[in-house]
């Protein structure tokens, strides 16, 4: 592509279940792999489209689960089939964004590589498009770098990037400054105050760095974990690539980049954050998803799924119906229904949060058949 940065590889790790999302999203149904927007193609699919100007098609990666790769590859029948790394297990972000990288750095020892998740949903993918040139510009001058989402609320369900005030004054990245913290989800009050401030952003989980200064920033807080990453990368091109993941990936730490990258390089200054105004939600539970689907007005009803059959009178909240079943709702608010032909989930938006708590229960319970 004529725009593409030449130097730039995007990652898109496709993992997890989106437990907070149950029973929609499922184990062998997750998250990424549904339309929750209504616009037609799943999470995964809009997300590739939002990379490929920036990377090429032949230059984003898919880092998903074993079990996933089917349907993975029909939703993106444009990624090479070198370029789609199958995890045997859950690992982490470390484990999933580190392999990644390594594996690249081996193919381009200098290039630039930016990790995005599968399951995000932004609007303005050109605002998007130019806070990642940014974002790349200040991983060539050597910056671990995020992108931070300009707070329109004081939400308390995402981490915070705390900002100097100060730009860097990188050539490409004018909007660019060095993190101070990331901070962890605030009670209200807090939040409120992050807002006020005006020099806090909501972590949105995405990582641009070149790769060797990723791989190097893992080796300093855990360098056993890069050693298993490095031997796994050593052998992926190769025909050894199976023995070698059965024997060193069920070894590896389970644990996410925040805590191997980010916040070891935010206090060592070695970290930057670039402002993106761009709208930018996680769909992190069905209050976000009914938020996303509303349009932010509370009163309205929000219905999700094909054929849903729905009868509502003075009634507000989401609807997910993926049943032939008639639903009927009268004089409820901020109601979530979510219908599947073996599982039934009723709450309320307040607290739709704890929707995890009933996926942790039945894993407990062994009641795994409808996970």
């Amino acid at each position: 592509m004529a725009d593409a940065l030449e130097d730039f590889y995007a990652i898109i790790p496709a993992g997890g279940i989106g437990s907070r999302l149950w029973p929609l999203s499922r184990a062998d149904a997750p998250k990424f792999l549904h339309d929750l927007t209504g616009s037609g193609t799943s999470l995964l699919r809009q997300t590739w489209d939002r990379l490929a100007p920036l990377a090429g098609d032949q230059r984003i990666m898919v880092v998903t689960g074993r079990a996933h790769r089917a349907a993975v590859e029909a939703q993106l029948p444009g990624v090479a089939d070198h370029n789609v790394v199958l995890e045997s297990e859950p690992k982490d972000s470390t484990a999933a964004i580190g392999l990644a990288a390594a594996i690249l750095r081996r193919r381009e020892p200098d290039v630039v590589i930016g990790s995005f998740a599968a399951d995000h949903v932004i609007g303005d993918a050109r605002g998007f498009r130019r806070s990642v040139r940014e974002a790349v510009a200040a991983a060539r001058a050597g910056y671990v770098t995020t992108i931070g989402i300009t707070p329109t609320e004081p939400a308390i369900g995402f981490g915070y990037i705390h900002a100097h005030g100060d730009t860097l004054g990188i050539d490409g990245a004018p909007t660019a400054h060095a993190v101070r913290s990331f901070v962890e989800k605030p009670d209200l009050d807090t939040a409120r105050s992050y807002v006020e401030q005006g020099t806090y952003l909501w972590n949105a989980g995405m990582f641009i760095a070149r790769a060797d200064v990723l791989l190097a920033e893992i080796g300093r807080t855990k360098p056993e974990l890069l050693a298993g990453l490095e031997e796994l990368a050593d052998a992926w091109d190769t025909s050894a690539r199976g023995a070698v993941v059965d024997a060193v990936w069920p070894g590896l730490e389970k644990i996410a980049i925040d805590y191997t990258v980010a916040e070891p390089a935010a206090a060592a200054g070695r970290m930057a954050v670039v402002p993106g105004d761009f709208d930018w939600d996680d769909v992190g539970d069905f209050a976000s998803l009914a938020k996303l689907q509303s349009g932010g007005r509370a009163n309205n009803l929000a219905v999700l799924g094909d054929g849903a059959r729905i009868l509502a009178d003075s009634a507000s909240g989401i609807v997910v119906s993926h049943s032939q079943r008639l639903i009927s709702l009268i004089g409820v608010e901020d109601i979530v229904v979510v219908d599947t032909p073996d599982a039934l989930l009723v709450t309320t938006s307040a607290n739709a949060q704890r929707v995890k708590g009933v996926v942790d229960a039945l894993k407990i319970s062994g009641r795994g058949d409808v996970l």
